[in-house]
């Protein structure tokens, strides 16, 4: 489906639903009671600028008495192939989100990827695709951004491993607008990142992808990703740890302002490579 579509159909969701809450008689704060969110969150799935959990759909039938229908909407519209099945709810969380932090090993999140980068990665990852399927992820890939361009969007802190600082991924000039995007995006203060240098050792390592998410209205989440795999944590005493990991990760990073420096060179050193490849 694509995005104007998809959007479309979020739209229509949220007209059904302020038609039969007004039908029912009740607020948007009532109704956000019912089903433990805040009044605004009902709001903003009126509006289409938020998009419910299933669980909160099926509290909006049950609350509304609406035979299903909200749940039988949601599960079609979030049905998306352009995500992974594993890494599909973890999306869906990261538009909830009002903070997100990330540790990236090998690659540039998802939220800061070029189109380039982001057709080189998914390229790589499946030789004998179809020109249509790497386009789906592409597009998948770049409407996840959206969050980044919103009034309300989440404070988002990633430290990169200096390893993608090195290895280049599609072209010398893929690479160039790559770390030109990231430093961009850090001096416009949209996303602050930091560089765990290869000086910070071993231990750093350890650790594979890992992206932290909190929010207004539900407990702090946390997710891992492995080979074609992920992991969506909620138990407390596990989101804590991964929480304490990340502290350390952070604290053995560079400085925000020797991150960027160190990104930008490596951006002159890539955009040089490219000038005489």
């Amino acid at each position: 489906m694509a995005n104007g579509s998809r959007q479309a159909a979020w739209e229509f969701f949220g007209a059904e639903l302020k038609r039969r809450r007004e039908d029912a008689g009740i607020t948007q704060v009532e109704l956000g009671t019912r089903v433990f969110v805040s009044g605004g969150y009902i709001g903003q799935f009126e509006q289409a600028i938020r998009k419910p959990q299933l669980d909160v759909a099926q509290r909006i039938d049950e609350a509304l008495q609406t035979d299903g229908i909200f749940e039988r909407l949601w599960r079609k519209l979030i049905k998306d192939h352009r995500y992974a099945d594993y890494f599909a709810k973890a999306a869906e969380l990261e538009r909830l989100a009002t903070k997100i932090c990330e540790f990236a090993p090998a690659l540039v999140p998802g939220l800061l990827q070029t189109a380039e980068y982001a057709r080189a990665v998914t390229l790589a990852m499946n030789r004998f695709a179809t020109d249509e399927y790497i386009e789906d992820k592409v597009s998948g890939r770049l409407e996840r951004q959206h969050i980044l361009k919103d009034a309300t969007r989440p404070v988002y802190w990633v430290v990169l491993h200096e390893n993608m600082l090195r290895i280049p991924v599609g072209s010398p000039a893929v690479m160039a607008e790559q770390l030109e995007r990231v430093a961009a995006l850090a001096r416009e203060r949209t996303v602050l990142v930091q560089v765990l240098p290869y000086a910070a050792g071993a231990y750093a390592l350890m650790n594979g992808m890992l992206e932290l998410m909190e929010f207004d209205d539900a407990p702090p989440t946390a997710y891992t990703e492995a080979v074609y795999s992920g992991n969506l944590l909620d138990d407390p005493a596990v989101v804590k740890r991964a929480y304490a990991a990340y502290d350390l990760i952070r604290a053995a990073a560079l400085s925000p302002e020797a991150s960027l420096a160190l990104i930008e060179l490596a951006a002159e050193d890539f955009r040089r490579w490219a000038s005489t490849a």
